[in-house]
Parts: C-alpha cells; sequence; structure tokens
C-alpha cells in the first residue's frame, strides 16, 4: 500500500526528523541548565527563578520584531538560522565550563538566546507547515509535530539526567549543541521550493508588522476566541511554572527522582492527545472538541493542589493530571493551531503567530510573577488552586465556537457573524453559527 499523507512527502520526514533529534536535545540542556547553574556556578534561588524568566521573555521581544520578517522571507534559512545560532549559544556552554570561566552571566545569556532563537523558529515553523504540506495536510501535520513534542517530552528528561549522570552537564549541553547541528542539516536538505507568502511592502515598519499581527488575528471571528483563550490559560499557566517543583518538593516532599517519573507522564498524555485529537473532532464537532478538550486539561489541573495524603494518593493525582491534563491540552492545542493556520490568510500568518508568542511572553512571567507573591501571602497550595482554577474557566472564551462543525475551508471567514454549521448547498462547507429559529439570520 502506498504512503499517504505527510510522511509521503520526503521533504516534511526531513522536517520531521530535525524537529525529532533538535527537541530530545533541547530537553537535555533543559534539564542541564539549572544544573550547571546550582554545580558550576553556585547560584541561589533568585538566580535561578530569574534564569527561567529568561527562557521565556525574550521570545515576546523576538515575536513582535519578527513576525512581518518571517511573512515576507523564505522559512527554512530562518530555520537553519535558528538551529545555528542555539548550536553556538549551548557550544558556548561545555567550553567555559572546561577552561574554567563559567559565570551565572554566561549562563543567562545562552538562556536569553537560546530562548529567542527557539521562539523564532517556533513562529516560523508554525508558518512554514502548511506551505511544505498543503494545506489538506496540516492537522496531520501538526498532530506528527504534536506528537513529536510529546515523545521528547517522555525520553528528553530522562536521557538528559542519564547523559548528565554519565558525562556531566557541560558534555550533555555539548551534546545539545550537535543536535542543533544535525536540525540544520536535514532543513538544509528540504527540496521544497518555496515563495515568500508576502510581497515586499514599501514603507513597511516593525510597528506596523505588530499592528498587523494582532488585528488579523483580533479581527477575524474564529481566531479572536483562540487569542483570548490562549492568553488566559498562558497566564495561569505561569502558576504552574511558577510553583510546581517548590509544591511538589517542599509541600508533598517527593524527591527529584520520582518528579521526573511524574512528568514524564505528562509526555504520555500529550502524546495520546496528538494522536486521539481527531478523533474527537470527528465524534464531537470541531467547537465543541476545542471546549470540552481544553476544559477537561483545565480540570486535570485541579488534581494538582488537591494532591494530599499518602504518597499513593499523591502520586495518583499527580498522574492524573499530567495525563489527562496535558492529553487534552495537546488535542486542544492541534486543532486550534489548526484552525489559525486554515483560516488566516498565508501572507499574514507569521505576524499572527508572532502576535499568539508575544502574548505568552507575556503572560506567562507575568503568571509566575502573581503566583510568586499569592504564594507568599497563601502559600503555594493555595496559590495553586487560584491558578488552576482560574485555568479551568478559560474555555469560557470558547463558547462562541461550540457550533463550529469542522474545519472551514482555507482562509475562510464565516458568510455570516450570525452563523457557524452545516453543509453550504452552493460552495464547500463553512462555519456557521446557528442562529435561533425565531430570529434567522439576514441572506448573506
Amino acid at each position: 500500500m502506498p504512503r499517504r499523507g505527510v510522511f509521503a512527502q520526503p521533504d516534511f520526514v526531513r522536517l520531521w526528523l530535525a524537529q525529532l533529534v533538535s527537541s530530545l536535545g533541547g530537553r537535555v540542556t533543559r534539564t542541564a541548565l539549572p544544573i550547571i547553574a546550582v554545580l558550576s556556578v553556585d547560584s541561589s534561588p533568585l538566580a535561578l527563578g530569574l534564569l527561567g524568566a529568561l527562557t521565556v521573555a525574550p521570545g515576546a521581544l523576538v515575536a513582535l520584531a519578527t513576525g512581518g520578517m518571517v511573512d515576507r522571507s523564505r522559512k527554512r534559512p530562518i530555520l537553519v538560522f535558528a538551529d545555528l545560532v542555539r548550536a553556538a549559544a549551548v557550544g558556548s556552554l561545555p567550553v567555559a565550563a572546561f577552561a574554567g570561566v563559567l559565570t551565572m552571566p554566561h549562563i543567562y545569556v545562552v538562556a536569553a538566546v537560546v530562548g529567542a532563537a527557539s521562539a523564532l523558529f517556533h513562529i516560523t515553523n508554525t508558518a512554514y507547515i502548511p506551505a511544505l504540506v498543503g494545506t489538506p495536510h496540516v492537522v496531520q501535520g501538526n498532530s506528527v509535530t504534536e506528537a513529536t513534542e510529546a515523545v521528547a517530552e517522555v525520553s528528553g528528561p530522562a536521557l538528559g539526567g542519564a547523559l548528565i549522570q554519565i558525562f556531566t552537564a557541560p558534555i550533555a549541553v555539548a551534546l545539545d549543541a550537535v543536535s542543533y547541528l544535525f536540525s540544520a542539516v536535514m532543513l538544509g536538505a528540504i527540496r521544497h521550493r518555496e515563495v515568500p507568502a508576502a510581497a515586499r511592502e514599501e514603507g513597511t515598519t516593525i510597528w506596523r508588522d505588530i499592528a498587523t499581527g494582532f488585528r488579523t488575528s483580533w479581527r477575524h471571528p474564529l481566531v479572536r476566541p483562540l487569542m483570548l483563550v490562549f492568553t488566559a490559560d498562558a497566564f495561569f499557566g505561569g502558576f504552574f511554572m511558577a510553583l510546581y517543583m517548590l509544591f511538589a518538593l517542599s509541600v508533598l516532599g517527593l524527591d527529584p527522582a520520582t518528579i521526573g517519573i511524574v512528568i514524564s507522564m505528562g509526555g504520555v498524555g500529550a502524546l495520546i492527545g496528538a494522536v486521539g485529537s481527531s478523533s474527537l473532532v470527528r465524534r464531537l464537532g470541531l467547537g465543541r472538541a476545542l471546549i470540552i478538550s481544553l476544559t477537561l486539561g483545565g480540570l486535570g489541573g485541579l488534581c494538582i493542589p488537591a494532591a494530599t495524603g499518602p504518597t499513593w494518593s499523591v502520586l495518583l493525582l499527580l498522574f492524573t493530571h499530567q495525563l489527562v491534563g496535558d492529553g487534552f491540552h495537546t488535542a486542544f492545542a492541534v486543532q486550534a493551531v489548526s484552525l489559525r493556520q486554515t483560516v488566516l490568510p498565508l501572507a499574514q500568518l507569521g505576524r499572527s503567530n508572532a502576535a499568539f508568542q508575544a502574548l505568552n511572553g507575556i503572560a506567562v512571567p507575568l503568571g509566575a510573577l502573581v503566583a510568586g507573591l499569592l504564594g507568599e501571602l497563601i502559600g503555594a497550595r493555595g496559590a495553586l488552586w487560584i491558578g488552576m482554577g482560574g485555568g479551568a474557566l478559560a474555555p469560557i472564551f470558547l463558547l462562541s465556537l461550540r457550533r463550529l462543525e469542522r474545519m472551514p475551508p482555507p482562509n475562510g471567514l464565516p458568510r455570516d457573524r450570525h452563523q457557524i454549521t452545516g453543509d453550504d448547498p452552493v460552495g464547500p462547507p463553512t462555519a456557521t453559527l446557528v442562529p435561533p429559529p425565531a430570529a434567522p439570520a439576514p441572506p448573506a
């Protein structure tokens, strides 16, 4: 039987291999950086907190500055450039460590550079997939991408821990630099002849690009709810980022090895969510699948502050969070990203992706800051109840999509702002919000 779908496309296979290897390497560095900071530089908890912030915040600045450039440029060279920058930054750590000149400011710079380059890679890759695989395969391409990230999340931390244990953290990070170089080589081998989606415009400025990205996303009736829920989910996700490790270690009394096993289960859940995302849509319809998957993912988060009692009970709840929360969040992400890629103009997709990335880079650190303040006042468990509870309420922003039955046509808008379902008798299926019988929608 001939291969079908994205794996029948050699160029996508090259992109996938690049992502697989670099994602594994990235997890190794994510595990190793704090260890290097503690063991090699003897950093303080405050320094580690700043290190965590620097892995996220630069992405917001890069997103705002480069969205228009991504739209008006060929994507593959940008992806290769981002990989080479990450390889150089990460590779500088073992060199400095072996030379005895490694300092905390150096680690800060590496974290910021890798975070910025990773944001650029993510923005570009999201805009590149539709052009590479074609709109009919966008959902499958995104499912494979999310499944690959899930596999990396399952195996990457364990691989990183083993490499650090056997070879020390600096050498483990050196292997990550090699993974980025491998990714650059695979991306360079892609043969697809790419034409920039957006023409170069006279008088274009960064500020105009920023405005275009936010305006394009906000004005589209199917993308605006995604922007709102994404921002809310990122803000409350900052609570998890700031307090989860503290809560697990200090409040629940778990050891690092056990926490590593718990976190790896999140990768298992994400893999299941990526594979099962399309099945949810077939059973529920796209809009209801988006709402239900994000709601269940948010409710899974409540298992974290609820964890108490004997060790088996604590682990059961934490495993449930990782499997259910990460699983349904990934199922939501596959369809939400595919919806954006389908309905937005390809010429503006990079700038829209940049707007979403910028919101993430602002909302996550802000949520982490609020979580830290609340943790000081009411304790980690109380702050997590607030954060996870807020995340469970975020799907309210998606209610306007509840009657969206299927993926709209490429770059499609609802024919009427009051309508979202069913088949169009004279054209392709469109998204419609079915009005109440007593108040029929006006003719298009």
